[in-house]
């Protein structure tokens, strides 16, 4: 019997944690052996952090990684970048570049982290620090060794700073010795940035929508992984966990990781309605929190949707629900889809979060 629970979720992932993906990993990997740049589209919580992360481990290149999520503004996107091309390449070197920025940041060594804190004055002109930050990677990027940069969630570029995507493709447009990596959670955003034919990124890479676990794989995954505590019910089980979360990526992992749990110390029959009554009950609260922060239009879909409609905005289904605009509705969804709450997939809409949508069912029910 397993001693360990062989199911990990909620942080970036690699073997013996991580799910088949051989198609999505050769395709991140053939084109960044080429000349060329990637755009990763998926919804939150579906792998795509973990996925690059092996893609570029298993090429051995340097590489860089930053969540535009978190960044403020021109002058902390400088200055982060500049911190992790600091970790990966000696100091004196990049010291001999830096003498050369036109605006030189202020550079101090944490006494916690023995790392380099790297800061600009506030209120400086943003393109020659995009410049000065981006062109060094350029020249720290060799033509047979290609710099691996990976952007997250890179919808958020123009909440930096207004225009921010126009400067960027101007001062990164030219370089032969990056490939970019631009990964994002919004598709409606993503493709507005790489596929509308005014906007400054357009067609600056190749686009890789990254689409569900293929069922067989996971099945398999999930079935080797219970087939020694379990025995036999080891395929009811994969199959139970499967029809819960769809196949979300995160959700799978985390009621497999729970199911794992209730199987050691009870029968295995009881595992996956016992493990999904049990995350259900610890999110609560939180999901009580979110329902009552939604407005009533809102609040019609998410029923809809933990009812399994996934063809919403057909005016059979709102007039069911009791939605009387198709422009409020479709409102309203792209808000739900815009905060990570609804995700489109190949049959339509659904939550992103299954046990929500159980959530909302039994609330409904009581």
């Amino acid at each position: 019997m397993a001693k360990n629970n062989p199911f990990k979720f909620g942080t970036v992932v690699d073997e013996p944690f991580f799910t088949n993906r051989k198609n999505e990993l050769k395709q991140i990997k053939d084109v960044l052996k080429s000349g060329n740049h990637l755009i990763v589209i998926g919804p939150r919580r579906y792998g795509k952090t973990s996925l690059i992360l092996k893609a570029v481990r298993e090429l051995d290149r340097k590489h860089l990684f930053l969540d535009l999520q978190l960044v403020t503004g021109v002058n902390d996107l400088t200055a982060r970048l500049l911190k992790r091309i600091y970790r990966i390449f000696p100091t004196e070197r990049i010291k001999q570049f830096i003498k050369h920025f036109r605006i030189v940041p202020t550079l101090n060594i944490n006494p916690v982290t023995s790392e380099i804190d790297i800061s600009f004055q506030p209120g400086t002109d943003t393109l020659p620090l995009l410049e000065d930050v981006f062109n060094l990677l350029e020249k720290l990027g060799k033509s047979d060794d290609r710099l691996i940069v990976v952007m997250d969630e890179f919808q958020d570029i123009n909440r930096i700073e207004s225009g921010l995507d126009k400067k960027l493709r101007a001062v990164i447009q030219h370089h032969k010795n990056v490939n970019y990596l631009f990964l994002g959670s919004v598709e409606t955003m993503m493709r507005e940035i790489f596929e509308r034919k005014n906007a400054p990124f357009y067609h600056f890479g190749q686009v890789m929508p990254l689409e569900k676990i293929p069922y067989g794989d996971f099945y398999n995954y999930l079935s080797e992984r219970f087939k020694d505590l379990c025995g036999e019910q080891n395929k009811r089980i994969s199959e139970n966990i499967l029809e819960t979360t769809q196949r979300h990526p995160y959700y799978t992992q985390q009621l497999a990781f729970a199911v794992w749990n209730v199987c050691r110390e009870e029968q295995a029959g009881v595992a996956v309605p016992k493990a999904v009554d049990l995350l259900i009950k610890t999110h609560d609260i939180d999901y009580e929190r979110l329902w009552y922060t939604q407005n009533q239009t809102s609040k019609k879909l998410l029923i809809a949707l933990s009812e399994g409609q996934k063809n919403i905005l057909t005016a059979s289904v709102l007039t069911k629900y009791g939605v009387n605009a198709t422009s409020t509705a479709y409102s309203s969804l792209q808000k739900l889809m815009k905060s990570g709450y609804v995700i489109k997939t190949e049959n339509g809409y659904e939550l992103d979060d299954p046990f929500f949508a159980l959530w909302i069912k039994r609330k409904r029910e009581e």
